[in-house]
């Protein structure tokens, strides 16, 4: 008796086929990204995310938090001007390591909240719209285009999707597409 058929693999990553316009594609990619992030991190346990990865030195969980810090300094901060705090207080040490007595759900709670936000922000933008004067950007001609933006932004979760790649093959040995 045959074998059956297994579904193919999708031929494309990101947003569907039908997807061409440049603002549907960015948004479209990004969740990807997001979305992969995700899934190189389902079935870690609680311990897999939170222990440093040698010779890396951050854990999963530290990457989602600063991952986090990345979409609100671009979006919340950068594109909206928000009146916000944009770095945690303590720099690189504080965004990347997750203290033993902060839940890993609260850590992924703010990621998805800053997430949110940002598909917010984006979905009632045009790829044209300058960043608002006031957040990170001081004067009109430094505020660059959410386009810009969110090609920044898939740029920093295309590396550290990547970085997790290996991070999880260096875990458990399980590696992705």
């Amino acid at each position: 008796m045959p074998k059956p058929l297994q579904q193919a693999p999708a031929i494309l990553d990101g947003p569907g086929v039908e997807v061409s316009d440049p603002h549907g594609l960015l948004l479209g990619y990004l969740d990807w990204y997001r979305h992969a992030l995700m899934r190189k991190v389902a079935g870690l346990s609680d311990d897999q995310l939170r222990t440093p990865v040698e010779p890396l030195g951050w854990s999963p969980l530290g990457l989602i938090k600063h991952l986090g810090w990345v979409e609100r300094r671009w979006m919340r901060w950068g594109f909206a001007a928000e009146d916000l705090l944009a770095y945690p207080p303590g720099g690189d040490e504080a965004e990347w390591n997750v203290p033993a007595e902060q839940p890993t759900g609260s850590v992924l709670d703010a990621y998805r909240a800053e997430v949110e936000r940002s598909r917010a922000l984006a979905a009632d933008a045009v790829l044209t719209d300058s960043a608002r004067i006031g957040g990170r950007f001081r004067r009109p001609e430094d505020a660059p285009t959410l386009g810009r933006i969110l090609f920044h932004l898939l740029q920093e979760y295309a590396r550290h999707v990547g970085q997790l790649d290996v991070a999880r093959e260096l875990i458990d040995g399980q590696t992705g597409e």
